[in-house]
């Protein structure tokens, strides 16, 4: 057998599978973290690792979006708490606040996912979007941070 045969079946026999979303309860130890970009948080089936090395599988109900601190349960109990992973990003601020509420309001009708915050905006790389913004005054910073973008009720 291959190599890679050899691994996929020795994951699928110590795969941990994750179905259960849980409310937020207060106390709760998990077995581990999973940290997730916002793309991978919409997913309702995946195979990672966990942030601590075990080979795990989400398989959640279809509409499932996960957010940060949202618990998942195994059918053998354990439990694990997703995370945001840290992604590139372009943070929007302005020195007015009706800047960012006009600048929210059109990206939301581009339907662009969009972190909303007081004090900036932030969306995935996107540099046509950018220079867009910049034409109308807005200042865009590219960093490395979790994003985590409003969801659709």
């Amino acid at each position: 057998m291959p190599l890679s045969l050899i691994s996929r079946v020795f994951l699928d026999i110590v795969t941990i599978v994750f179905t259960d979303r849980l409310s937020h309860q207060d106390r709760l130890e998990p077995t581990s973290t999973l940290s997730l970009t916002a793309e991978e948080r919409t997913q309702i089936a995946l195979r990672s690792y966990s942030d601590q090395g075990l080979p795990i599988a989400l398989k959640l109900a279809r509409g499932t979006i996960l957010q940060e601190g949202d618990w998942l349960r195994a059918s053998t109990g354990e439990l694990i708490q997703i995370l945001a992973k840290k992604e590139s990003v372009f943070t929007i601020t302005s020195l007015f606040p009706l800047a960012l509420l006009q600048a929210a309001y059109h990206l939301g009708n581009r339907r662009i996912p969009l972190e909303i915050a007081t004090t900036h905006l932030r969306i995935l790389p996107d540099n046509r979007v950018r220079q867009l913004l910049e034409h109308q005054g807005l200042t865009i910073t590219e960093e490395v941070a979790p994003f985590q973008p409003e969801t659709y009720i």
